[in-house]
């Protein structure tokens, strides 16, 4: 009897036979119909929409002669081109760009799908969240457009398609799956919340459209994280809400208004965590309540952990910041916060950051170390304009004149804390301390407090 035969009689003796099936291979493809998958129907009823812009500015030149020649101007003025992408968002001709592609353009060209081109005038700018709105002059004609999708229903995993003009190479078409919807990316723009994706984003294809598969926008493509200028597979869009609020406050003339709570606060660390009795370190617990702001006014108190928004995650405070942005002010959002280890809703109505105290806006001159900075006093309307992540009274730059003194020191957004070891309150505390002389100046600047020694 050979070695199998002994196996199986050894088996059926015990009465504990069995065989083993193996695990059914992968099939294979009968035929072309089997490998028919492909993007090419969303490509072209999307990419039309997707627009190629041509900006072009002029830009003065300062040329260093090693000595005078007479005659010979020591300046002058080059035009600077650039490059990017464009969504058309509505039928009548609108586009929306990142502001960084058309900044300072005098003249704007728009490069369709099909070739033609047209001429566009931007109609609205804002920097904190590098979005920009173009209006084309298409004489009355009806353009191919995107339909906006709510950028909080994208989920981790979800596949997505890039389209945009990278190194001008029109109408390139990536795709990949979103790696994040709510990544906190600082330095890019204000808001610094985007949709992460390794769909392939290079220089050119700022300003251009990230898509779900149902063909609805749900990012424009704004930045990438690269040690070489190229893709590496972390791209950031930012999300269509912010899209969505940008069209609707550009095309009546103003600017995203982000409201105001009222309220200051800070991350919740594994320490205060600890301290409160939180299962996790995660939300924003409330340092103070201003007097007669919309957080007193719903009931939010000191101590409170602020963790979510209209039923939104809050991790943090750039989390807060975005979620903020895509609600208007005169809304009433329900705010979830956590209080003596209880879970409660409080709904908080939403208002405008107000201008208190008056701005008092002063440009410093003089031999002195401020010299050439704009300062203000800080209310919560400058604290929004200029994306701080708190207000408390005190005094802020907002411009730096360029090569000037201040600029060796300081600029826009920077809190003048303390001139000479002396508390600065409000800009009439800082000119009198700088008419006294200046020997040392104390500067805020995103968190941190450093203090400048003059000789």
């Amino acid at each position: 009897m050979n070695r199998r035969k002994i196996l199986i009689a050894l088996s059926v003796a015990a009465g504990a036979l069995s065989v083993v099936q193996p695990t059914p291979a992968q099939p294979l493809p009968n035929g072309r119909e089997d490998l028919k998958f492909s993007f090419a129907p969303l490509v072209k009823r999307v990419s039309p929409a997707v627009v190629n812009i041509y900006a072009a500015s002029t830009v003065r030149v300062q040329r260093r002669l090693p000595f005078p020649f007479p005659g010979l101007p020591e300046g002058g003025t080059r035009v600077q081109n650039s490059l990017g992408s464009g969504v058309l968002v509505k039928s009548d001709g609108l586009i929306v760009t990142n502001a960084h592609v058309v900044k300072g353009a005098d003249e704007i060209r728009i490069v369709l799908a099909d070739r033609r081109e047209f001429d566009a005038k931007a109609i609205a700018q804002d920097e904190r969240y590098d979005l920009a709105l173009l209006r084309i002059d298409g004489n009355g004609e009806i353009f191919p457009y995107l339909e906006l999708r709510d950028s909080d229903s994208v989920e981790v995993g979800d596949v997505v398609m890039a389209i945009g003009n990278p190194f001008g190479l029109n109408q390139t078409v990536t795709t990949g799956i979103i790696s994040a919807v709510a990544r906190s990316a600082g330095g890019v723009h204000d808001s610094s919340f985007f949709l992460q994706t390794d769909a392939a984003i290079n220089p050119g294809n700022s300003g251009g459209a990230l898509v779900s598969l149902d063909g609805r926008l749900i990012g424009i493509n704004t930045a990438i994280y690269s040690q070489t200028g190229g893709s590496v597979g972390i791209g950031f869009a930012t999300p269509s809400n912010i899209v969505e609020r940008m069209i609707k406050a550009g095309e009546s003339g103003g600017r995203i208004i982000r409201p105001w709570l009222g309220i200051s606060m800070q991350a919740v660390t594994p320490d205060l965590a600890a301290g409160l009795n939180l299962p996790r370190p995660v939300g924003l617990v409330v340092k103070d309540v201003f007097a007669n702001g919309p957080g007193e006014r719903a009931g939010i108190k000191r101590n409170d952990v602020i963790v979510a928004l209209r039923d939104q995650p809050i991790e943090d405070e750039a989390g807060l910041r975005f979620r903020l942005a895509t609600v208007n002010v005169g809304d009433t959002v329900p705010i979830k916060v956590i209080r003596a280890g209880k879970e409660l809703t409080l709904d908080v109505p939403l208002a405008a950051p107000p201008e208190d105290p008056p701005r008092d806006r002063s440009v410093l001159d003089g031999h002195q170390p401020l010299s050439g900075a704009t300062v203000v006093n800080l209310s919560p309307a400058v604290a929004e304009e200029l994306g701080l992540t708190e207000w408390k009274p005190g005094v802020g730059v907002i411009e730096v004149q360029a090569d000037s003194y201040a600029g060796r020191f300081l600029r826009p957004g920077d809190m003048v804390i303390a001139i000479n070891g002396k508390e600065v309150k409000t800009v009439a505390d800082l000119k009198k301390r700088v008419a006294q002389g200046v020997s040392s100046m104390s500067v805020g600047r995103q968190g941190m407090v450093s203090t400048i020694q003059f000789r």
